[in-house]
């Protein structure tokens, strides 16, 4: 299990109210009624089922109690089972900057928590298939959970110029002044070669 406190985005003295205070917070935030039928509802459940399990550590332990860590809660004795790992996470990194996706892919299916290190990660990956609706839900969720992470944030951003300045150049050359002009005087200079007797482009 990941570090409650982290979960819940409080100290660890926290008082009982805070964390009550803070699982609403969250859980209002998360829950996966809020997304309906959308794609991130299912990554929304996974939240959910990580903030109430910190919530429940939290109740059941006293005040201020530091939290060690270590568990197997979650992980069903799965290496890529704690979203802490930091370990897998970098493996995972590794196959996608050398291409084997599939390694990957296989590894991220197999973590239990999908927390922002998923996300970012499963977004690189859908990136590198070409996939870039599922790649820019994915980076923006990774976003979402850890919003001071400045390389989660670079990543999407780097993701909507991209995106923006292909959908700028479509634009710029269907609707291109210099090609419109070119069109119009070819069409003109036909039409008065026709009327003098001649025929500038035949036309079969």
């Amino acid at each position: 299990m990941r570090n409650p406190y982290e979960v819940l985005g409080i100290k660890e003295n926290a008082t009982k109210d805070e964390i009550k205070k803070a699982y609403r917070e969250q859980a209002k935030k998360y829950h996966p009624d809020q997304h309906g039928t959308n794609p991130l509802q299912d990554l929304a459940e996974e939240k959910m089922r990580e903030i109430n399990e910190a919530y429940d550590y939290l109740m059941k332990n006293p005040a201020g109690t530091a939290y060690k860590g270590g568990g197997s809660s979650g992980s069903s004795g799965n290496a890529y089972g704690s979203s802490g790992n930091s370990a897998a996470y970098q493996s995972i990194r590794m196959d996608i900057q050398s291409g084997n996706l599939g390694a990957a892919e296989s590894k991220l299916s197999t973590i239990k928590v999908r927390d922002a290190e998923w996300n970012y990660l499963s977004g690189l990956l859908f990136l590198r298939k070409g996939w870039h609706d599922a790649a820019y839900n994915s980076l923006s969720m990774a976003c979402r959970l850890d919003p001071m992470n400045m390389e989660y944030r670079q990543a999407l951003n780097n993701m909507n110029f991209g995106n923006s300045a292909y959908r700028g150049n479509y634009r710029n050359t269907r609707n291109d002044p210099d090609f419109c002009n070119m069109c119009t005087t070819i069409w003109c200079m036909d039409t008065c070669c026709e009327c003098g007797g001649g025929d500038m482009i035949d036309c079969l």
